[in-house]
């Protein structure tokens, strides 16, 4: 599947950087800020691609009314203004840029961590307003303080190593972080509940997505240390607003950094006016290099993917990130073609399908969402899903009943050679049917339908004809033979297995699968 951006509008503030590297590969940019939500959703019908930040709200509405929308890029790290469920279900792919603001977020997070440490925001306002109260701000040092990291990615790894510097100690929490790699950058794995008792302070880095929404809320406070500190510079919500100033009130909390919040402007006043709050208007991503950077790297994502190569920052389809590569390209013809032939052999009244795929190749570790998202394209597309990509085709096979009950990959040697072939067997209430095919070098072929072999594996075609019949029936020799008259057979195949008799023909002309 390739993406052929040929307009993209922005609706945000972007660097000007990314309209620039746009415009210099082709693609017509427009700019529009301060759309409403009425505005977008009439604008974006003329547009293949658009680029926000984290202000304009891109709903399933929106969505929809992009009849054109191929991509929607994210200029920095958070896509929760995206409804990323709506954009897979249209096809629509999802990307952003992941390491832009990287460095912009964790110098501001360890910012926060230093300022509540020491008080100075509270002790720079006190001098300025022509007070001297030294012992009012005594604080403690961060030598020897234990601090927390929720999520070890990009931003959380870079917070360690420059916490490591003040002599903290790190230990954090991912779930897809094993302890044997964070060990590497210097941060002990725990699990959350043996992480709440021992912090002294506690940060997140973690999207918001609800297995994070109010992750820090009174329940974990009340296993916190008394007086822990609380840092979000990552998504409003993750920690529980009112839970935290009641942890405030009652000094469990003794201070918190917080850069963003539920609301945007936040409207519970009451907790940014707590004299213990550090707060600032979402300043992770707001330097000039984090602009720049994050300009660069979502114009250059969608650049690649007009170039049919792929993109780092794809948010919503792992399979469309291999299928983008060159050297798996020849395995998603012949997956989808044999997804495409097994449909055919079900009548089309057959609804719930279940697929299942065995594949033999060289490199084939961690490939099997590729394999199971280009049988279920095939079959879709067979039955009249023309927008069926790598993008929708899971959403949409499971609206139409279909799905994939496994994907056993391997790149065993059998007797010395390593065989290449997908096999793929559908089943329904009713009937089973499989099918078996190979390449010989880019060239898709059909080795066999339902366990018969042909004599010779038939190149696979959007003309083929495949004929079943016994040996008895005239069907088959009849089809051929009025094909023939017509010169428009190119190559044939057979196969006979006890009474029955299989012939894949390529035809010249466009014929029912059937």
């Amino acid at each position: 599947m390739s993406i052929n951006i040929k307009t993209v509008l922005i609706s945000e503030s972007v660097d000007p950087s990314c309209a620039k590297i746009l415009s210099e590969n082709g693609v017509k940019v427009t700019t529009k800020t301060g759309l409403t939500k009425d505005q977008l959703k009439e604008e974006i019908k003329n547009y293949d691609g658009l680029i926000v930040r984290s202000a304009t709200k891109v709903t399933a509405e929106v969505i929809e009314a992009g009849k054109q929308l191929k991509i929607i890029g994210r200029a920095g790290v958070g896509v929760d203004n995206i409804d990323c469920d709506a954009a897979t279900r249209n096809g629509v792919l999802v990307i952003n840029a992941p390491g832009g603001n990287t460095l912009s977020a964790a110098e501001l997070t360890c910012g926060m961590i230093v300022s509540l440490s020491r008080n100075i925001p509270e002790a720079c306002a006190s001098v300025k307003s022509g007070k001297w109260e030294r012992k009012n701000f005594m604080a403690n040092e961060l030598l020897g303080k234990t601090l927390a990291i929720i999520g070890l990615g990009r931003i959380g790894r870079e917070v360690a190593s420059r916490m490591q510097s003040f002599g903290m100690t790190t230990i954090g929490y991912d779930p897809l972080v094993p302890a044997h790699e964070s060990v590497k950058f210097g941060v002990e794995s725990m699990e959350l509940e043996k992480i709440w008792p021992v912090a002294d302070y506690i940060t997140v880095h973690t999207p918001l997505i609800p297995q994070t929404k109010n992750l820090i809320n009174s329940d974990v406070f009340s296993k916190c240390k008394k007086g822990v500190k609380i840092i979000n510079c990552a998504r409003g919500g993750i920690v529980d607003e009112d839970a935290l100033l009641s942890a405030l009130e009652s000094s469990q909390c003794s201070g918190a950094g917080l850069d963003v919040y539920l609301e945007e402007p936040p409207k519970n006043t009451k907790l940014i006016q707590h004299p213990k709050v550090i707060c600032t208007p979402h300043l992770g991503a707001s330097t000039y290099e984090a602009q720049s950077r994050v300009a660069d790297e979502i114009s250059n994502q969608f650049v690649e993917l007009n170039a049919g190569r792929s993109a780092h920052g794809i948010v919503n389809s792992p399979a469309f990130c291999l299928s983008m590569a060159k050297v798996n390209k020849p395995w998603v013809t012949l997956t989808k073609y044999v997804g495409a032939l097994a449909s055919v052999l079900f009548p089309e009244t057959e609804r719930d399908l279940s697929l299942s795929l065995t594949v033999h190749g060289p490199d084939l570790h961690r490939k099997e969402s590729l394999f199971s998202t280009a049988a279920l394209i095939g079959v879709l597309k067979q039955r009249n899903h023309l927008n069926a990509n790598f993008i929708n085709a899971p959403t949409l096979a499971e609206e139409k009943g279909y799905k994939v009950s496994g994907v056993d990959v391997s790149s065993a040697k059998v007797e010395g050679t390593l065989p290449i072939s997908v096999l793929l067997v559908a089943k329904s209430a009713s009937q089973s049917h499989s099918v078996k095919a190979t390449f010989w070098g880019d060239e898709p072929l059909l080795c066999a339908i339902d366990g018969c072999d042909f004599n010779i594996p038939h190149p696979f075609s959007d003309n083929l004809i495949v004929c079943k019949g016994t040996h008895h029936a005239d069907t088959v020799v009849n089809i051929l033979g009025a094909l023939l008259e017509k010169g428009v057979v190119s190559t044939t195949s057979w196969s006979r297995v006890d009474n029955k008799i299989l012939c894949a023909i390529s035809s010249s002309i466009t014929c029912d699968a059937k």
